[in-house]
């Protein structure tokens, strides 16, 4: 396993679609790893392939103990919505590519989703609450999208000035 460099917004790789991926196969178990071992590091719930420069539709999402989620970590290749609910949910997001922002965003409450697991295994998921929101969020990512998007015009302007502030400030230290 190895961490991936995480890219931050506005990198424009960040706004880029992945491509599906053949098939599941040992390159791609070592991307899920890699995407694991990431978000560990960053103490982070979820992460796509995008976030690290990788046009590859893969995700990882690992809930931990979090609202009584006691299930594996959740790998995903080529993951595709195919029902989300009418009713909502505000869930206060945060973002790896989006350092240091917190900010609530409305989603679906629920989602259906297929994808092929870690085994090339067609899977179905009815998912539901904080799983629901972290799916759709890393679904995004697969399809250039940053949860900023869901914000206002306003807010999200005034994130991306500051993003690009401190990029810039970093770049000339």
């Amino acid at each position: 396993m190895a961490l991936l460099e995480i890219l931050t917004a506005p990198d424009p790789r960040l706004y880029g679609k992945a491509f599906p991926v053949q098939k599941v196969d040992s390159a791609i178990r070592k991307l899920m790893d890699d995407l694991l071992e990431t978000l560990y590091e960053n103490n982070a719930v979820g992460f796509a392939s995008m976030q690290a420069g990788i046009q590859k539709r893969v995700l990882a999402i690992d809930l931990g103990e979090r609202n009584n989620f006691f299930r594996k970590p959740l790998l995903m290749a080529n993951p595709e919505l195919h029902w989300v609910s009418l009713e909502t949910q505000v869930t206060k997001e945060g973002c790896l590519s989006v350092p240091n922002v917190w900010l609530d965003v409305i989603r679906p409450l629920e989602a259906h989703v297929s994808y092929l697991d870690e085994n090339n295994q067609r899977q179905h998921l009815k998912a539901k609450g904080l799983l629901a929101d972290c799916i759709q969020h890393e679904i995004d990512h697969l399809n250039g999208i940053l949860f900023i998007e869901h914000l206002s015009s306003l807010k999200r302007e005034m994130i991306m000035r500051k993003l690009m502030k401190n990029k810039k400030n970093k770049g000339s230290l």
